[in-house]
């Protein structure tokens, strides 16, 4: 869901995302090579921007393909990115790629997740990781970041868990200020509610930060990666990103060639 209302100006508009950006018109300019001129013209409606220039300053102030298209919309323009259905043929040889590097991963577990957290898929090692967590919290969509901090999900088998929380409330917080997306400010408040306040990630004492996931008498000590598909030019697939565990100590990686 976009977070562009059609009947406000697209200048407006543009001048939002400049200022989630911390930007001024002279920051923007330095970077645009748009005078500040024209692009107080533009915000306050006393000039009517062409597409391209839409676009160039969408594209400077990384806006989302969904919000561009709704710049454009608002300016009196043709949208120019596709949101096809991710089932459809189009995009069919992008999703069958990233659903292999998910089997590639194993015997460690990988998810395929959207923008929101949600996951498109996962490999068969992501089930040592779901093992007693509430059915109802399985149901699709399956959202990560509320599994992980609920106490009916994973949360009571995170030994680390304030860490943890900490850890995912910065990337959900960050891309909220980032998108200005209400779903990720919405996921922001929910994993704040669970935690019982705002989580402050503390000094850790090793070299990476590990999720450590009780598993039976064994502690699973994971840490994870994420790749992100930063070529889309389909709003269908932009946002989609491979979340990645590797074993940080010889237990855990036993646990899983075993």
């Amino acid at each position: 869901m976009s977070t562009y209302a059609p009947d406000r100006p697209v200048g407006a508009m543009l001048r939002e995302w400049r200022q989630r950006r911390r930007f001024s018109q002279q920051d923007l300019s330095d970077v645009s090579s748009v005078s500040t001129r024209h692009l107080s013209r533009v915000e306050t409606g006393r000039a009517h921007p062409t597409p391209e220039m839409i676009l160039h300053l969408a594209d400077t102030l990384e806006v989302p393909l969904r919000d561009r298209n709704g710049l454009l919309l608002a300016a009196g323009y043709a949208p120019r990115y596709s949101d096809r259905p991710r089932g459809d043929a189009s995009v069919a040889s992008v999703m069958a790629g990233l659903r292999s590097l998910l089997d590639a991963h194993l015997p460690y577990p990988a998810l395929l997740l959207d923008d929101d957290w949600d996951v498109v898929d996962a490999n068969a090692a992501v089930d040592a990781l779901l093992a007693g967590c509430a059915p109802e919290l399985l149901e699709p969509p399956l959202n990560v970041l509320r599994l992980t901090v609920d106490e009916q999900g994973l949360a009571q088998r995170i030994v680390n868990l304030d860490e943890w929380t900490a850890h995912l409330y910065g990337q959900v917080a960050h891309r909220a200020d980032r998108t200005g997306k209400p779903r990720h400010h919405e996921l922001a408040a929910i994993v704040a509610a669970l935690h019982g306040g705002v989580p402050r990630l503390s000094a850790s004492t090793g070299p990476v930060l590990t999720m450590d996931l009780r598993a039976g008498d064994t502690v699973l000590r994971m840490f994870s990666t994420t790749a992100r598909l930063t070529t889309a030019t389909d709003v269908a697939l932009e946002g989609l990103h491979l979340e990645t565990f590797l074993p940080a100590d010889e237990a855990t990686r036993a646990y899983f060639t075993a």
